[in-house]
């Protein structure tokens, strides 16, 4: 278990974490430690032509950290799971990629983002897609039940990380493939800030650094094949704060098993 396990309340980091992503749901318009909704996709790298295509609703309450649809690059049939899908714009996004044929499940904790992303799939008809409730360090499925694992800001709201990607190893196929994007830091945080929830749920609190993060990954059996930075930037002040004195950044990494 991660360091910072030991030292943040996990069960107020899982209330502030349901509460914070059930507005995020609800109100997207709100305002939030981090940018929200088309301008940051796009800003991301997210093209306006796949934008277009997906459910309006699922775009508003996009709160990614990178662009990772270049690295997954989804092939048609494949089989995809989003950890930590919120209201399922990149679960979306994946089912046009992998067509009728493909299947993409969306595993969420927060019950408003997981209605609100139930609903936008039944309006639209999309059959190939399915949101579960569950956690990402003890998935609810099979082993070598996937092709592809993305995942997109979220891994770093664990505090268990080393079984999340356990987990994530556990249920791809031998040779399958992890594509995310999250929060690292250059620099250790300090006790205060990875003992304050609110940092935390803003996807700061929990930020690992970048060596550790990939070494988690290589622990779990994942060999790193790609890296890069993303353009990202948090809005609050005590974010911005934090971004600035540890070195708080979004990267995006493609493994394999």
């Amino acid at each position: 278990m991660d360091t910072a396990a030991a030292a943040v309340d996990r069960d107020e980091l899982e209330s502030k974490v349901r509460e914070l992503y059930r507005l995020v749901a609800q109100h997207p318009a709100g305002k939030y430690h981090f940018r929200m909704g088309r301008g940051l996709a796009e800003q991301l790298g997210y093209p306006a032509p796949l934008l277009d295509l997906i459910p309006a609703g699922a775009v508003e309450s996009f709160a990614g950290v990178g662009y990772i649809f270049d690295l997954a690059n989804l092939a048609a049939g494949e089989r995809v799971l989003d950890l930590g899908s919120g209201s399922g714009m990149d679960v979306f996004a994946a089912a046009l990629a992998v067509g009728r044929d493909g299947n993409v499940v969306g595993v969420d904790m927060t019950p408003e983002q997981l209605a609100k992303a139930e609903g936008l799939r039944a309006g639209a008809d999309i059959s190939h897609v399915t949101f579960v409730e569950g956690r990402i360090d003890d998935l609810p499925f099979a082993d070598a039940s996937f092709d592809c694992i993305i995942s997109n800001g979220v891994i770093n709201l664990s505090p268990d990380k080393a079984a999340v990607f356990r987990e994530a190893a556990r249920v791809l196929r031998p040779g399958g493939r992890l594509a995310i994007a999250d929060i690292v830091t250059e620099k250790p945080l300090s006790p205060k800030i990875v003992c304050n929830t609110d940092l935390w749920a803003a996807c700061i609190g929990g930020a690992a650094q970048t060596a550790t993060y990939q070494e988690t990954m290589s622990g779990s059996g994942f060999a790193i094949e790609a890296a890069r930075t993303n353009i990202y930037e948090f809005l609050s002040d005590s974010a911005r704060s934090a971004s600035e004195k540890y070195g708080v950044t979004s990267v995006s990494f493609l493994a394999h098993l």
